[in-house]
């Protein structure tokens, strides 16, 4: 059998991995897009290993190894991916962004004090405090 095909065969499944990676948004898809990858990379391992007739089998040591490793990879990112989805109802990957903490280095939250009391009395019912904020920039 040439290299050639495994090889092929492993370039194909590494971009549709890459392009799960990327298109994304499901948390789980992600991670099943990162197993792609890496049993692409496992078939290289060993189809390079076949061909080259190593004595040691390096290529499947290190197959076996990626695979242990990846084992641990799902178990631990279901683990989380089940966390987020209990606290927060999705497991969409644009919604982590919430997750950051706003109050240190001040991105994130109102820039103005003022901008922050306006916002909270808006919904709370109450009056505009335009002549507050007028008051605070004179």
């Amino acid at each position: 059998m040439h290299l050639a095909y495994p090889a092929v065969l492993a370039v194909l499944l590494f971009c549709v991995g890459l392009y799960g990676v990327l298109a994304r948004r499901n948390a789980i898809l992600v991670l099943m897009s990162v197993e792609l990858m890496l049993n692409a990379v496992n078939l290289n391992l060993v189809a390079f290993d076949v061909a080259f007739r190593d004595v040691l089998r390096s290529g499947q040591s290190f197959t076996l190894f990626i695979i242990a490793l990846a084992a641990a990879e799902i178990g631990i990112g279901l683990a989380i991916v089940l966390m987020v989805y209990r606290n927060r109802g999705t497991s969409a990957v644009d919604r982590l962004r919430d997750l950051a903490d706003t109050d240190a280095g001040g991105t994130g939250g109102a820039a103005d004090p003022a901008d922050a009391q306006d916002a909270a009395a808006d919904a709370a019912g109450g009056p505009a405090t335009a002549s507050k904020k007028a008051e605070a920039t004179a």
